[in-house]
């Protein structure tokens, strides 16, 4: 018996991609390129909006990408007439990713509560090692 996927909200990536144009994600290059059953990926090549002085990824565009999935994410699961809300993130940074390079994103839950959810992100670089850990907690809250 397989599980059913987690999402309760529609995943259509090309609908995804059109509502985060004109925003600080598409400004920053941020691209979703895969719903998985539980699973959320994206793809961001690192140039000079997101480096630090030293010319590697800014910690703070870590969080942006984590915080970025998870809300997604967080939203999806959700159910219909509720929407979500970051509560607080964390990001540990592991390893830099210098300017060029192209990292890639994976968000998966870890708890998805009726009131609150917990989403771990990992933003990993071209060469498979891990750059950044992060955690996103939301509050689920019905529509207005």
């Amino acid at each position: 018996m397989s599980t059913p996927p987690i999402w309760k909200k529609p995943t259509d990536l090309a609908a995804m991609a059109a509502r985060l144009e004109n925003t600080a994600v598409g400004h920053l290059g941020i691209r979703i390129t895969e719903v998985g059953p539980d699973h959320l990926r994206a793809a961001m090549r690192i140039d000079a909006r997101h480096v630090q002085p030293w010319r590697v990824l800014h910690g703070g565009i870590s969080a942006v990408l984590a915080e970025t999935l998870g809300s997604i994410a967080a939203y999806l699961a959700s159910p219909p007439g509720f929407h979500c809300v970051g509560l607080e993130i964390n990001a540990n940074h592991i390893a830099p990713v210098p300017e060029g390079q192209e990292v890639t994103a994976e968000c998966r839950p870890f708890h998805t509560g009726r009131s609150t959810q917990v989403w771990q992100t990992e933003i990993r670089r071209a060469d498979g090692r891990l750059a950044c850990v992060s955690r996103l907690t939301c509050a689920v809250l019905p529509d207005a």
